[in-house]
């Protein structure tokens, strides 16, 4: 019996140190909502993220390796999220993780990627205050919130004519920070807040909400929503003849929240870090990549897998290795071209230098009227 124990024991010995390194491929682990509410988006982002590997894969991979992409289902949850982080940690033994969608989910998932040393790259969350933590693991390859206020509230202001503004957000992390931005910046600029409702998501009877809204008799609704839920808004406020102009952050140029929303979505105005009608050549080829492998074209989720995997891969490729430290250190050294322009990172982990766009939609489709590099906060 104790030959047994010890054998056991020399075997778990040997198994303990296999990293990345010695599998066959190397793993790149991502968590996304592919159910729930914000399925729709999550969906996207992996769709992009297969596509960003497809790509690779194809020229030959990296490191003389093919990328092997695994995805665990975080619900946009704090407690999924974790759960699915330790198992792709643990059990899958990934070299880096991307995700995980929503900014409550991904503050949640922080911790544990600190805790085992993994690099953590996220194409989403935007939350202002997630790379104020200190954590030297995670990187966001997203615009925040108060960084797509800064660049388009005047300009919001001014073509809309805002002077009373309904601000409406999912109740979560990233639909607060959105309200707390943008009506921060447009208060300042004269547009008087006269309503401030959150709702949670799977929300599917905004009547009381709407109800409120209407007493309010705002010019303007900014919204912070996703696909599903931003969509069933949306087209409620126009049945209840609110004619208000709305205006926001989240999904609005995606071609999923078109087609949910149909011609309710008409005039909606979104600040957006990628719109499929972005105008660089760059993009023009990710479109046409995307639309053929999905017969859809990419909104900014899409384009955030693509994106984050991209840069994920490419950091283990400047690493030589998946040392989790060597691809943390290639991280900080990022300059990727994306099809929305150049990813750079600051030392806190705040990507940089990529283009943003206010887009209107317009026939079914998001035309840009409005294009600025996200700068580098100060």
């Amino acid at each position: 019996m104790k030959r047994l124990v010890l054998g056991s024991l020399l075997l778990a010995g040997v198994a303990a140190p296999l990293s990345a390194q010695a599998q066959d491929t190397i793993k790149i682990g991502m968590v996304e909502p592919l159910t729930g509410s914000v399925a729709y988006n999550g969906k996207s982002v992996v769709e992009g993220a297969k596509l960003a590997v497809e790509e690779m894969n194809a020229a030959g991979g990296i490191l003389g390796k093919k990328i092997e992409l695994v995805i665990e289902d975080g619900q946009c949850t704090p407690a999924n999220s974790v759960n699915a982080v330790e198992k792709l940690v643990q059990k899958d033994k990934v070299a880096a993780l991307v995700g995980a969608f929503c900014s409550s989910a991904t503050a949640a998932i922080m911790p544990v990627a600190q805790k085992y040393k993994i690099p953590l790259v996220t194409g989403v969350s935007s939350q202002a205050s997630l790379t104020e933590q200190g954590n030297p693991y995670f990187f966001r390859a997203a615009e925040t919130d108060a960084l797509m206020a800064k660049a388009f509230a005047k300009i919001l202001a001014n073509d809309l004519k805002l002077t009373k503004v309904a601000y409406i957000g999912v109740n979560d992390d990233w639909g607060r920070g959105g309200v707390e931005e943008f009506s921060r910046d447009l208060s300042a600029l004269g547009a008087k807040s006269v309503l401030t409702e959150y709702f949670d998501h799977g929300t599917t009877d905004f009547f009381t909400l709407l109800t409120k809204l209407r007493a309010a008799k705002p010019d303007g609704v900014f919204v912070a929503a996703e696909t599903q839920d931003g969509s069933i808004l949306v087209k409620q406020i126009r049945e209840m003849g609110l004619d208000a102009k709305v205006f926001g952050v989240g999904s609005w140029a995606t071609a999923d929240f078109i087609n949910l929303t149909g011609s309710a979505a008409e005039g909606i105005h979104a600040a957006v870090p990628y719109a499929s009608s972005m105008d660089a050549p760059r993009n023009q080829t990710f479109v046409k990549s995307y639309e053929a492998k999905y017969r859809i074209k990419p909104g900014k989720y899409g384009a955030a897998g693509y994106n984050a995997l991209n840069i994920t891969a490419q950091a283990i490729a400047r690493a030589g290795n998946t040392d989790a430290e060597a691809i943390r250190a290639a991280l900080y050294k990022t300059q990727y071209e994306a099809p929305n322009g150049v990813y750079r990172f600051t030392e806190k982990g705040q990507a940089y230098g990529f283009d943003a766009v206010l887009v209107r939609i317009e026939g079914g489709q998001p035309k840009v009227i409005a294009s600025t590099p996200v700068d580098a906060p100060h």
